[in-house]
């Protein structure tokens, strides 16, 4: 309906009262279309929700004023536009809502003929404050949001010089994937470590769980990083990089700490060699679609508790056939609880890593533990998968 016949419709009833005429003004096309674009605005996004939210706030409390009349005394709940617009707006948002919250003070208090009384100008002069101080409050908030990037920024390149992109490839046939979870998100990097480094003796694996969290952890990751990473081209025997690990650690760690981790070797055959320091044994997923775990025989203990132990580590082997998998993981997967207490259950999961693509399954296991949490994870958790592909031979090779 235009305007026009707006102006020329006798058959509307006038409203009798400021309710119905707050109702019909409800219920005119234009206020609906209104409402309705502003509905649609950030409705997909919670940060631009929080920066309607101002002006939804505002507009409810000029309606209800509207309709109550000037004895609700609502007119100082404008002050909330500003206030909430301090937590997701900026500077000239923050003005903007605050300069809003004035005006429809003004305009209200016009049309309930009560402005320039004694209560009224101490309400606007509380608006007043309440946007000082909302601008205030979203600069700071602003400031803390720049230095919390810095920091997420720094966190990132010591996690790209920490734990470095492993190869989706390491030798023939053989497929590698990672995830990493940190326990604190603001970080993105923790006590937990994986490397995979290609030697002349073989592609050589560590997946590593440094006791305790904070940034002592993440220093002795890097050095038992930086000791492997060195070692696993020097020694030509895997208990070599382990007596090279311990070296480097007993220099470093004081007291009690100490390292669980897992090194593996990929060799000649189907079969991986592995020492197990102390760590959660790894899972090994066969062809057939059996899956158990490979508990060491003779488990050595943590890097950095050699002193206890004066025997070296023995390796056992593992199978890795054309078409297995072994996953390698911190204690931070195997020990996430629910909210009834009960802890991942790894075992029954191993469906999950049938996807064609080891990275593709790796995430669906990790987006099922976070589902299992339901909840920031309170541990470090990393996976580090490994896969045998089936090689089909060629014709030629058929053939011949």
């Amino acid at each position: 309906m235009t305007s026009g016949e707006d102006r020329h419709d006798h058959s509307r009833p006038r409203p009798k009262n400021r309710r119905q005429a707050v109702i019909a003004a409800l219920g005119s096309t234009r206020t609906r279309a209104f409402l309705r674009l502003l509905a649609s605005i950030g409705t997909t996004r919670t940060q631009d929700t929080l920066k309607l939210l101002p002006f939804v706030v505002m507009a409810a409390v000029a309606v209800v004023d509207l309709a109550s009349g000037p004895t609700a005394g609502l007119l100082s709940m404008l002050a909330l536009g500003p206030a909430f617009a301090s937590v997701a707006c900026g500077l000239a948002r923050t003005t903007l809502v605050g300069a809003v919250a004035l005006a429809l003070f003004v305009a209200l208090g016009l049309y309930n003929d009560i402005l320039w009384t004694s209560r009224t100008n101490i309400t606007m002069i509380a608006i007043l404050g309440v946007t000082v101080a909302s601008v205030l409050a979203s600069a700071g908030r602003l400031r803390h949001e720049r230095q919390l990037a810095d920091v997420r920024s720094v966190a990132e390149a010591a996690q790209r010089v920490l734990l470095r992109p492993v190869p989706r490839r390491a030798g023939p046939g053989i497929g590698v994937a990672v995830s990493y979870t940190s326990a604190t998100a603001e970080a993105r990097i923790g006590g937990d470590l994986y490397e995979v480094v290609t030697t002349p003796h073989g592609v050589r694996i560590i997946v590593g769980d440094v006791q305790g969290k904070g940034l002592e952890a993440v220093e002795t990751a890097a050095v038992v990083l930086g000791a492997f990473r060195e070692a696993a081209h020097d020694e030509s025997k895997l208990q070599g990089v382990v007596a090279r690990l311990e070296n480097a650690l007993t220099r470093e760690l004081s007291g009690e700490q100490f390292v669980t981790a897992v090194l593996a070797e990929i060799g000649a055959g189907s079969t991986i060699s592995v020492i197990n320091c102390g760590h959660p044994s790894p899972m090994v997923l066969c062809a057939d679609g059996r899956s158990w775990f490979a508990d060491p025989p003779d488990e050595a203990l943590p890097l950095g508790m050699s002193s206890l132990k004066a025997v070296e580590p023995v390796p056992h082997h593992i199978p890795f056939e054309p078409g297995g998998q072994v996953l390698f993981y911190t204690d931070g997967v195997i020990e996430a609880r629910d909210g009834s207490g009960a802890f991942y259950p790894l075992s029954s999961r191993a469906h999950l890593l049938n996807d064609a693509d080891p990275q593709l399954a790796l995430d669906s296991l990790r987006a099922d533990l976070l589902r299992h949490v339901g909840r920031p994870l309170g541990d470090d958790a990393a996976m580090l998968l490994l896969r045998h592909r089936v090689t089909h031979p060629t014709a030629s090779s058929a053939a011949a």
